[in-house]
C-alpha cells in the first residue's frame, strides 16, 4: 500500500536534473494556469484583466492590447457553454479546459491536467543542441510539426502563445528551459515574471 502511494505521488514530478517540482495529476493546473490573470478572484476573467495580467508579465502595451482581445474573442463562448454572447467576453475558469485548442503539445489533457509523458516528449523530440532547452528554431520546429490540418484558430493560438514564452522568458543565452517551460503550464512562472517586472 506504501509503495502504491509513494508511485502515485511520484507521477506528476518532472525532473530536470537540477531539482525535481511536483505536479498533481489529479488536480485541473489548466485553472491554475489561466487563474493568474484572474486579478479579483471571482473566476472570471474579463478582457481589461487578461491585459493587465500581460503587462504585469512584462508584455507591452499594444501587444498586450492585442492579445488580450485575442484570447477572450477566443475563449469566452466556449467556456460558457449554454449561456448568451456577452459583449463583456468574459471566461469562466471553471470550464477553461473546454477552451484548449489543437495543435498543442497534448501537455494538457482534456480535463486540463498535466501529463509528465506529453511535457518529457518535448524534450525527447526537440532540443538538437541542449538537452534541457530549446533555442528559437527549435521552438519554431515544435510549432510547426505539431500543426493540425485545418486548425487555423489552433495553430494561430499555438503560435502567440509559445512565441510570447519565448520573448518573454528567455534566458541571457537565447533559451528557453525547461524549468520555465514547466512553470507556465501550472502558471507558477507567471508570478516569476511578475516579481522581475516589478524590480525593473
Amino acid at each position: 500500500m506504501a509503495a502504491s502511494s509513494e508511485s502515485k505521488q511520484l507521477e506528476g514530478v518532472v525532473v530536470d536534473g537540477i531539482g525535481e517540482k511536483p505536479i498533481p495529476l489529479h488536480e485541473n493546473v489548466l485553472q491554475k494556469h489561466a487563474g493568474f490573470f484572474d486579478l479579483n478572484h471571482d473566476g472570471i476573467i474579463y478582457p481589461w484583466e487578461t491585459f493587465q495580467g500581460l503587462r504585469e508579465i512584462g508584455c507591452g502595451v499594444l501587444s498586450s492590447t492585442a492579445i488580450a482581445l485575442f484570447i477572450n474573442l477566443a475563449l469566452s463562448q466556449t467556456t460558457r457553454p449554454g449561456k448568451f454572447p456577452s459583449l463583456l467576453f468574459p471566461i469562466e475558469i471553471k470550464n477553461i479546459q473546454l477552451g484548449k485548442h489543437g495543435s498543442d503539445t497534448g501537455v494538457y489533457d482534456t480535463e486540463g491536467r498535466f501529463v509528465p509523458s506529453k511535457f518529457e516528449e518535448i524534450f525527447i523530440k526537440h532540443p538538437h543542441t541542449h538537452p534541457n532547452a530549446l533555442t528559437y528554431d527549435e521552438l519554431k520546429e515544435m510549432i510547426k510539426e505539431n500543426r493540425e490540418p485545418k486548425d487555423f484558430k489552433g495553430r494561430v493560438g499555438a503560435s502567440v502563445e509559445w512565441k510570447l514564452l519565448y520573448k518573454l522568458a528567455k534566458d541571457k543565452n537565447g533559451l528557453l528551459q525547461k524549468e520555465t517551460i514547466r512553470g507556465v503550464y501550472d502558471g507558477s512562472l507567471f508570478e516569476l515574471l511578475k516579481k522581475e517586472n516589478k524590480k525593473k
